[in-house]
């Protein structure tokens, strides 16, 4: 009975593997235009994503523990206030690190201690992004690691991208065919590139090295971002009589 089974198989699954090599190789014989276009769209970014540290310095590790976490718990606490949920703000480093004295022919001696705790803050609302440098830096932290700007949705922006490069394609193999003398005929082949989305944009590091006196609310920018995709094409060539 396997044996007839496998039999029977072979005899379903043949022909159809001919058949697709046979319309794969009718396909490739055909004169052909292979082009390849690019479309870009501009997006706008609708998110952040902000490293804001604590940094404290004391004469024993604990104290610099001790005093560190006062303050990033007043940071968190001022965060939050502004509607941020805890899913929004995550501790991404935390490190103690000795700081020593050197001198000539003797042995390093350890003059203080510090601390520094960095928490990731996912702001998804762009008009929060200057309130929350203000409350941070404001409750304790005394320096913004980084600050990054990112489209969260760009599915619309690629479709529209892909739909560019398409025509861009066309327009080029009709160019071609052309100037060869002949015609453009029917789409053959057509395949979208891999698509990434751009990567976030980061700005300059600022950095408040004491205490923060009353200041005015910090502009912020985004910009805009570039959503690039790329497509290869294959085109019908009908030559000249």
């Amino acid at each position: 009975m396997k044996i007839r089974f496998w039999a029977l198989l072979m005899t379903v699954v043949a022909p159809l593997t001919t058949q697709a090599q046979n319309s794969r190789a009718t396909i490739d014989a055909v004169p052909q235009i292979a082009v390849t276009g690019r479309g870009e769209v501009k997006v706008s970014p609708d998110r952040a994503t902000i490293q804001v540290s604590v940094q404290t310095r004391a004469a024993s590790a604990a104290a610099a523990a001790a005093e560190n976490a006062t303050k990033q718990q007043s940071v968190l606490a001022a965060l939050r206030t502004l509607g941020l949920a805890n899913d929004q703000l995550s501790t991404i480093n935390y490190n103690v690190y000795p700081e020593q004295r050197y001198e000539q022919g003797k042995e390093p001696v350890i003059v203080a201690y510090n601390v520094t705790n960095t928490i990731l803050v996912d702001v998804r609302k762009l008009s929060q992004v200057g309130p929350v440098i203000d409350a941070a830096l404001s409750h304790g932290a005394n320096m913004i690691a980084s600050l990054e700007f990112y489209a969260s949705n760009t599915e619309t922006a690629r479709r529209s991208a892909i739909a560019t490069a398409i025509e861009k394609a066309r327009a080029d193999a009709e160019a071609a065919a052309k100037a060869a003398h002949g015609s453009l005929g029917s789409l053959l082949e057509i395949n979208v590139g891999a698509y990434s989305p751009p990567p976030p944009r980061p700005m300059m590091m600022a950095r408040v090295a004491g205490g923060v006196a009353q200041m005015d609310s910090t502009p912020i920018n985004p910009g805009e971002e570039t959503l690039s995709v790329e497509v290869s094409t294959r085109w019908r060539f009908i030559a000249g009589q």
